[in-house]
């Protein structure tokens, strides 16, 4: 089921009554990413940041009523510059990004993060209330978790390289996340280059596993290509994630699982073109994912569910 029709729409994420979604969309009379919610059959979108900045990585708390997400409005009401892409494919971790508490209905309660540079791709844990995130606080882009008010701030990564886009496993005991851990001086050095600039290069990623204070962390993929947006399966079992594994280097995506353990490797997708962000409904009967499946423009992106078996 096609949910959104035209602009570019992503990272939808479930209320825990199953009955909502939370995502970000660029559209008019928007320049840059806005965050929205929407009933799971598509219905009833409103928007919930300020309309202001840029924003990223929209999430239900527990209780289905509040929301926390990441936004620039503080620094200004316009769309900070994009990314410098003489520099190749690179990502901008904005500086001006902090993480916000707010209702459902769009009102910010309180701001979750101050430290300097980048806070930003937030996700719960509706049994623990923890929350993990992205922060540059320690100097490196790393992964911290909070409570849901910002306090018990905690580091729980410290290998030099990005680690982003973490979630938790359902039952709180694991997490799992993308990184970048250049494996040579060069890379490393282009990659500190990159994050001076405030910048980063997402195209060599691969899918970390830990528990849930970052303790036993290890990669569970090597395929040298862009993997990312992991999400466990509600029994904890398995890791639905996308990759560019069939096309390294490219801008096609497709979903694969794959065991804990990395082994067990099997494509889920196969749409031929860019499909990801992932996530099962808390009853796990249905997915939510984004894709240019059936797009009519170049840079369109749609949100979609669809039954899980």
């Amino acid at each position: 089921m096609q949910l959104t029709h035209g602009g570019s729409n992503a990272e939808a994420y479930w209320a825990p009554d199953g009955k909502r979604l939370i995502f970000q969309s660029t559209h008019p009379p928007y320049g840059c990413d806005q965050i929205f919610i929407m009933n799971a059959d598509g219905r009833g979108e409103h928007l919930v940041s300020t309309g202001k900045g840029r924003t990223t990585c929209g999430y239900f708390l527990k209780d289905g009523k509040h929301i926390v997400y990441a936004s620039t409005h503080e620094s200004g009401d316009a769309c900070p510059p994009p990314p410098d892409r003489s520099k190749g494919y690179v990502w901008a971790v904005y500086p001006s990004y902090d993480i916000y508490l707010a209702t459902d209905r769009g009102r910010i309660l309180k701001k979750l993060t101050s430290a300097p540079g980048y806070d930003a791709e937030a996700t719960v844990n509706w049994r623990t209330g923890r929350i993990v995130y992205t922060s540059l606080a320690s100097g490196d882009l790393d992964l911290w978790t909070m409570d849901s008010d910002g306090s018990h701030k905690k580091q729980i990564t410290a290998a030099a390289g990005y680690d982003g886009g973490a979630v938790f496993s359902r039952d709180g005991t694991k997490l799992v996340w993308r990184a970048d851990r250049p494996p040579t001086p060069e890379r490393m050095a282009r990659y500190r280059e990159l994050l001076a600039a405030n910048l980063t290069s997402p195209m060599k990623m691969e899918i970390f596993v830990a528990d849930a204070d970052g303790s036993h962390a290890r990669a569970i993929t090597n395929f040298g290509c862009a993997s990312f947006a992991p999400t466990f399966t509600p029994d904890g079992r398995k890791i639905l994630f996308a990759s560019n594994k069939h096309d390294c280097d490219g801008r096609r995506f497709e979903l694969y699982l794959m065991n804990l353990d990395g082994s067990g490797l099997e494509q889920v997708t196969s749409f031929g073109g860019f499909t990801a962000f992932p996530e099962f409904s808390p009853d796990g009967r249905r997915l939510v994912f984004c894709s240019d499946r059936g797009a009519k423009q170049r840079y369109e992106f749609n949100i979609f569910t669809a039954a899980w078996r």
